[in-house]
């Protein structure tokens, strides 16, 4: 759901209109995200949940190929039984995409549940990220449960705030330009009070190596896209000497 809002935002202008509904139909769940925006070519429609499908770039924007974002969402969705589907009357017209899922009945409580959840805790958050549209759905996934989201786009800008603000939980992007992820948690650690401080590597690659980099310096190693829960159980974690965790 995150991907496709996130695919909503990417191709709406300022000013664009997205709407998101939801309801039950003949034993399926309904979800369907509706914009405005730039469109979908009917050459391009039927290879939209491809990966790495490029769309016509225009001058003044730079939204570039649709990645493997919606190829994920089709995968997600066709494994727990349900289908996706992307409309679009052509550029300029909007696009619609609807995301069916066999509905059931909801999960009995069980007894002490609600003594197992986590406690929320309001947190100074900073998100080192280049790209605006992650920086936005960070913001969708935490601001809600009541945490202070900071932002920097660039790794130098990046590592200053970490200085100067001290946030509780820093999530950086390993591949930042100017300044990657890697050395800006390296630079870091080198300060006394970096050890109030909880890093958390992003990443695109799931690599050995990748994760064995991110050894020096972060507290945990994170692979895009971000699942939403493991990102809530990382909200309530305490700075303390502990391994790298995935």
């Amino acid at each position: 759901m995150i991907n496709v809002l996130a695919t909503a935002i990417k191709y709406t202008g300022d000013g664009g209109v997205i709407r998101v509904t939801l309801a039950a139909k003949a034993g399926e769940i309904v979800l369907a995200v509706t914009d405005n925006g730039l469109g979908i070519a009917p050459d391009l429609l039927p290879q939209i949940f491809e990966p790495f499908v490029q769309g016509e770039r225009t001058l003044d924007r730079s939204q570039g190929g649709l990645g493997v974002g919606l190829t994920l969402v089709r995968r997600l969705v066709e494994l727990h039984g349900g289908s996706v589907q992307a409309f679009s009357a052509g550029p300029g017209c909007g696009s619609t995409f609807t995301i069916r899922l066999p509905a059931v009945a909801p999960p009995s409580a069980k007894p002490g549940a609600s003594g197992a959840q986590l406690k929320i805790v309001p947190r100074r958050i900073l998100v080192i990220e280049d790209n605006r549209d992650a920086r936005k759905t960070f913001r969708m996934m935490l601001e809600p449960a009541g945490h202070h989201v900071l932002e920097a786009d660039e790794g130098r800008k990046g590592l200053e705030l970490l200085n100067t603000e001290l946030p509780d939980i820093a999530v950086i992007d390993v591949g930042l330009p100017g300044m990657d992820g890697y050395q800006i948690a390296s630079t870091f650690r080198k300060e006394p009070r970096s050890k109030e401080v909880i890093l958390v590597a992003l990443t695109g690659y799931g690599t050995p190596e990748a994760r064995e980099r991110s050894r020096a310096g972060f507290d945990h190693y994170l692979i895009k896209p971000i699942d939403p829960e493991v990102l809530r159980e990382l909200m309530v974690e305490e700075p303390a000497s502990r391994p790298l965790t995935s």
